[in-house]
């Protein structure tokens, strides 16, 4: 049986911490899907649409992931694809908190899907897409933060301002 991992996110934009959590789990797992959720406590910057090909064009050299959206609950979404695993990224203490919250319910919800915390790279691990946006909002360089392709994306959103 071969072992199938969600890795769920708004990844507004995805960020090389983001990639980072990709990429390691792609190495656990035989199949690894990237799912964009629309979280709507936020107000994204990018649409689904333009967030599932960014990241299409981020992980293309990962060859066992592939990148999909879902507007419901993730743990119907993970057992609707006959997942095993959901994989999540930690990038600090205050991370754990929220995370255990969320993986307390979810493994209410379906106790047969496993979650995985992979703590993120420490070089990454104050990175996130808030933070990208802000900076980028103002022009400021975040090619170390982020791929080409999404720096290129943030610089047309944000050329009026």
């Amino acid at each position: 049986m071969s072992s199938l991992a969600i890795c769920p996110g708004s990844f507004d934009p995805v960020t090389f911490g983001h990639l980072d959590i990709i990429e390691r789990a792609a190495k656990v797992f035989d199949q690894v899907i990237v799912a964009v959720f629309h979280n709507v406590s936020k107000s994204p910057l990018f649409t689904v649409e333009e967030r599932i090909a960014l990241l299409v064009e981020a992980t293309k050299h990962i060859e066992n992931v592939t990148v999909d959206s879902h507007d419901g609950l993730l743990m119907d979404y993970a057992r609707e694809k006959n997942a095993q695993a959901i994989v999540r990224g930690l990038r600090a203490v205050s991370d754990f908190e929220y995370e255990l919250q969320i993986t307390s319910m979810n493994r209410k919800l379906h106790e047969e899907i496993e979650t995985f915390f992979i703590m993120t790279n420490n070089k990454y691990s104050f990175l996130s897409s808030s933070m990208v946006k802000e900076v980028a909002k103002y022009h400021a360089n975040v090619a170390d933060l982020v791929p080409e392709v999404v720096e290129q994306a943030l610089r047309e959103k944000y050329s009026d301002s």
